[in-house]
């Protein structure tokens, strides 16, 4: 019995993976788009929390910095601050203090900062699925 290299097969995978994110976000709507940014950005620094504790440097800080241009480059820009007001702006400022506390736990490797900044990324994740996208909670991955 013969079988196939792992990395060929591990490349298969990571390509159907990546084919069905593709598919799932060109037939998104704007609302599972935001879903899966924080799904995206919350994998990410889990990724991160693991390396972190592993004492892989390299790796945690490609998982944050990954996670921080998630927040700052989709979650953050797609805020509307002229519609949404006093909390489109509290939101943007959450996301700030999310970012910062990010770029510190990788700087210090400060564990404890990095579950913070966890934990307020997934209180804003649930509370946008809970009013925005509640069928996101039972979809797989989630």
């Amino acid at each position: 019995m013969s079988y196939a290299p792992r990395s060929r097969s591990a490349r298969a995978t990571g390509s159907y993976a990546t084919i069905g994110l593709e598919t799932e976000i060109l037939g998104a709507s704007p609302e599972r788009l935001i879903s899966l940014l924080f799904r995206g950005a919350l994998t990410s620094v889990a990724q991160a929390r693991l390396h972190l504790q592993a004492g892989n440097t390299a790796e945690r800080g490609k998982a944050l910095s990954k996670a921080i241009d998630i927040i700052d480059s989709g979650l953050k820009t797609g805020v509307d601050t002229e519609r949404g007001g006093e909390v489109a702006r509290l939101l943007v400022t959450s996301y700030d203090l999310i970012i910062r506390d990010l770029m510190l736990s990788n700087l210090h490797s400060d564990a404890d900062r990095l579950a913070a900044a966890e934990k307020q990324l997934a209180d804003l994740a649930d509370a946008w699925y809970t009013a925005a996208d509640p069928a996101f909670k039972q979809t797989p991955g989630s």
